[in-house]
């Protein structure tokens, strides 16, 4: 495909957005943290489900300062349910940077913005278009989807090399086009053309816009059914986990995870590597100190990250009430884990934090994984 007919593509998707832009609330602003936010929590996660928590990051951390000064714990309680939980340390890290180096303004160039803490390919090409119109384009998955279809390319849009290739074309598309200020338009039109039409799987070709411009779709149904080409993923490692609810009185037993890994910072149920027996499970929680009164077996669960599935089963035990002040004997919950490939992965019992929470603040104010959510209802937990 020539320059030219990508320009004349590109022409026709503007037109497209400008009569079917999606209406969502972080939509028609220049404010560059408002966008920043917006694009961090749009990785890996639909425009619907980001929509409700961009309203509530923006009510309790509505600018850069705010954010730079926040609490950990009451971000990862923000971020809850976003997953990819690093994005949010990121968010914090580069607003600390942009408070203390740029007097907390974003800078409005894409070299500057890509050197940012947490700041990438895509997001510093939609800030600096979007924000401060520079030509420059945003490719993520959509993007890549999208010019893999329209001019039939056949190269692995996961590998970097391609990924480069198709912003350098898009820039040069971009600069081309004398006077061109619409560029974070144009991305936008990007993202709603592949998550509405240009969708992975089998996409929506008799609404598409650019239709009579397609290669793929020219080709025939064949052809649009093998682009785009990605490399097959590798293959998820199954870890098998059993998940306590300790609770007693209105109180349940938390344990925060180690500093860096999967999760990392946020609380948990206290589990257990393997599928274990009430037998077993029993004797871990005498040799954290509590004495069991009640064990019972609830559903499974199971979640999916991006290298590992956690297969899980769950027991909630009722112990008697520990006091205000008890917590886990460090030597009993030392000797019971480092016996487990679980008590491994967590590393020393003496960086752990075990913390007795009422069921209400847990949901309110402590920040737990979605990973966890098929037992909040179990455990009584709840956001009201």
């Amino acid at each position: 495909m020539t320059e030219n007919a990508l320009i004349q593509n590109l022409t026709c998707l503007l037109a497209w957005y400008r009569k079917n832009a999606r209406k969502l609330a972080f939509r028609g602003t220049r404010d560059p943290y408002r966008i920043w936010i917006s694009e961090i929590m749009l990785q890996q996660t639909r425009a619907g489900v980001v929509e409700d928590y961009f309203v509530r990051f923006m009510q309790k951390l509505p600018d850069v300062y705010a954010l730079a000064a926040v609490e950990d714990d009451e971000l990862m309680k923000l971020w809850e349910g976003l997953g990819y939980y690093s994005r949010a340390r990121n968010l914090k890290k580069c607003a600390q940077v942009l408070v203390q180096q740029y007097g907390g303004k974003f800078p409005a160039e894409y070299d500057e913005l890509i050197r940012l803490p947490g700041i990438g390919f895509y997001t510093a090409g939609a800030i600096a278009s979007i924000a401060f119109g520079k030509p420059v384009p945003a490719v993520d998955g959509n993007v890549m989807r999208v010019m893999s279809r329209l001019k039939s390319d056949s190269r692995d849009i996961c590998d970097m090399k391609t990924k480069r290739a198709v912003f350098d074309e898009l820039s040069a598309c971009y600069r081309a086009i004398p006077g061109f200020t619409e560029s974070g338009d144009l991305n936008q039109a990007f993202m709603d053309l592949g998550s509405e039409i240009c969708i992975p799987g089998t996409p929506k070709c008799g609404q598409c816009p650019l239709q009579a411009g397609c290669e793929a779709y020219q080709a025939g149904p064949e052809r649009v059914s093998q682009l785009p080409v990605r490399r097959k993923a590798a293959e998820k490692r199954i870890e098998k986990r059993t998940i306590l609810i300790i609770g007693a009185g209105d109180g349940i037993l938390l344990h925060r995870r180690p500093s860096k890994g999967l999760l990392a910072g946020l609380f948990e149920f206290p589990g257990l590597s393997g599928h274990l027996e009430e037998e077993k499970v029993l004797s871990y929680v005498e040799s954290l100190g509590f004495e069991p009164l009640h064990i019972e077996r609830l559903p499974e669960g199971k979640h999916v990250f991006s290298h590992i599935i956690w297969d899980m089963i769950c027991y909630k035990v009722r112990v008697a009430d520990p006091g205000l002040e008890a917590h886990p004997d460090t030597d009993a919950a030392a000797l019971a884990e480092e016996e487990t490939e679980y008590g491994r992965q967590q590393g020393s019992s003496e960086n752990q934090e075990w913390i007795w929470v009422s069921s209400r603040e847990a949901g309110r104010s402590v920040p737990i994984p979605s990973a966890f959510a098929t037992w909040f209802e179990a455990a009584g937990i709840s956001e009201e």
